[in-house]
């Protein structure tokens, strides 16, 4: 049956969630230049994550996140990242696909609580430390017998630049607090002569998505450095060199994971429960996770129940044109 007049099409729902998210609230140069931008690099990777969970046969998601933020007060992990990764938990539980979260071993409380605030009966795992490579490389010490979903989702995960380092913002070095994520994905030894040259060839049957906003997240490697640079402040320093199969760039990463989430709502033709996408609940699940955690504001670095220094109601905005969008 065809759309109405005033019907949006699948296609059309999905670019309107897209253009929903992709903002730069925290004026942090994602669209610095009008043509070749973080953006307007990889147009249809959106919708082709979207895609890829939804038309797996029996999708299972592992969702990994956790930003440390040094310098904040009390030192902890960011609001954005674990918040959207809950509230990914959430929605993929209503279209019954199962997901596991993980973080490093600090990040974990927090997380815990967001799921036990929300309801939501998905596992949190603790990242594995660094496999041992004083000897020789042994993929049978890889992360990848970790856990096997058929889908890895990372949500504001920093990841290692050219030289191996993970880098806030800012650029303060967070290698020290951050479990290697990306190992999940990347098997290039750290000591490895190409470490811009990545091991995909056992995974090719996992597909990944990286969600971010800055350059510093894993799957910002698919972008090219040279636009990473021209756009991002310190983006010579600080870019991820860790590619995932799709990328969402979004204002806010944790909006990307609602974008995400919407998509797979839109396309399996399921409309969402009335706790989802909604401001309030959202907002009443992060005071948890703040508390519990701690988490603290990625920008301000206050244990606040904000995220990228925004107020609730620009933050929230795009929660309310997703809904908009999903009742359309």
């Amino acid at each position: 049956m065809s759309a109405g007049a005033n019907e949006m099409t699948t296609d059309e729902k999905l670019a309107a969630i897209l253009a929903a998210v992709q903002t730069d609230p925290g004026n942090r140069g994602l669209a610095r230049d009008p043509d070749d931008n973080l953006f307007s690099k990889w147009p249809t990777d959106f919708a082709l994550a979207c895609r890829s969970l939804t038309e797996h046969s029996r999708p299972t998601a592992g969702i990994v996140t956790g930003f440390y933020i040094p310098t904040a007060d009390p030192p902890a992990y960011e609001t954005d990242g674990p918040l959207g990764a809950v509230f990914l938990a959430r929605a993929l539980r209503g279209l019954k696909i199962t997901s596991l979260l993980a973080t490093d071993p600090d990040g974990r409380a927090a997380l815990e609580a967001g799921l036990t605030a929300a309801g939501t009966m998905s596992a949190v795992k603790e990242l594995p430390p660094a496999p041992d490579r004083t000897a020789a490389f042994q993929r049978t010490n890889s992360y990848r017998d970790f856990w096997s979903p058929t889908h890895y989702i990372f949500v504001e995960r920093v990841g290692p630049g050219k030289d191996s380092r993970c880098r806030t913002m800012r650029g303060r070095d967070v290698t020290e607090h951050t479990r290697p994520a990306h190992l999940l994905i990347d098997e290039v030894p750290s000591d490895s002569v190409s470490q811009l040259d990545l091991a995909h060839d056992w995974g090719a049957n996992v597909a990944t998505i990286g969600i971010g906003d800055g350059g510093n997240e894993i799957g910002m490697g698919k972008i090219p450095h040279e636009t990473i640079v021209k756009n991002i402040p310190n983006g010579d320093l600080i870019h991820c060199r860790v590619p995932t199969d799709h990328l969402i760039v979004a204002g806010v990463s944790n909006w990307g994971a609602y974008a995400l989430a919407a998509g797979v709502y839109v396309l399996r033709g399921v409309k969402p429960s009335a706790d989802l996408f909604d401001p309030d609940r959202e907002r009443e699940i992060l005071e948890v996770m703040v508390r519990e955690g701690p988490l603290v504001d990625g920008v301000t670095g206050k244990q606040t129940a904000t995220v990228d220094g925004l107020t609730w109601d620009e933050y929230a905005k795009p929660l309310v044109r997703i809904r908009e969008i999903l009742e359309s």
